[in-house]
């Protein structure tokens, strides 16, 4: 039994990794269908795949009743984190399960392979202030660089937010609406993050958000 009861209106920080620590993005292809599937699946309307998901579904996408919204994220080769406000009952559990059942679907046809590609339930923490939200944005837009990744296999949401991504999935006027300009809130994710970094051998959740 999940010790977190997800509630409307909140916030909740979202990760899991590849069964066995594997790697779950093998090439940019991975994070883009990953990234697509958190489009697809975000809506009170089934989907039953990405196979029968037509453009025409794309731009009604964003007339839809959606399940939660998306306000970050950051795909790293073994490990996923995503930052989401859950609008419906069961919006959160009900989003992964169909983000996580889809790419593994769609990673064992590719390669081969079958069984499960995530550890077990995803795991959640409950954003509980306005303060949190700020510093977990930040952790979260800016984990590839926990990690020194860069490149093929790792991408986040911290383009959206400084406008220079294609894509847009994130809600993320939630968080840059409380700041001036986009450099100032560069400056404090930046700065946020080597806070939380300098932190993390004496917090134990923290450390275990590292999924290392």
């Amino acid at each position: 039994m999940r010790k977190i009861k997800f509630a409307n209106g909140e916030f909740y920080h979202i990760y899991n990794r590849g069964v066995d620590k594997r790697q779950i993005f093998c090439v940019p292809e991975d994070l883009n269908r990953f990234l697509e599937s958190m489009t697809a699946f975000n809506s009170i309307t089934p989907v039953g795949s990405l196979h029968s998901y037509s453009f025409q579904d794309y731009q009604l996408s964003g007339r839809t009743a959606k399940l939660v919204n998306i306000v970050c994220y950051c795909l790293n080769p073994n490990h996923y984190h995503i930052v989401l406000e859950q609008l419906t009952d069961g919006g959160v559990s009900e989003f992964i399960k169909r983000l996580a059942g889809g790419y593994t679907f769609h990673f064992n046809t590719k390669y081969k392979r079958s069984g499960v590609l995530f550890q077990g339930k995803f795991k959640a923490s409950h954003i509980d202030s306005n303060e949190y939200l700020l510093h977990v944005s930040s952790y979260v837009n800016l984990n590839n660089r926990v990690h020194r990744l860069s490149g093929r296999t790792a991408k986040s949401s911290w383009e959206e937010y400084m406008g220079t991504a294609k894509s847009l999935i994130c809600k993320k006027d939630i968080i840059l609406s409380q700041f001036k300009t986009k450099k100032e809130y560069k400056d404090f994710a930046e700065s946020s993050l080597v806070d939380i970094l300098e932190r993390k051998q004496q917090s134990r959740d923290i450390s275990d958000l590292l999924l290392e």
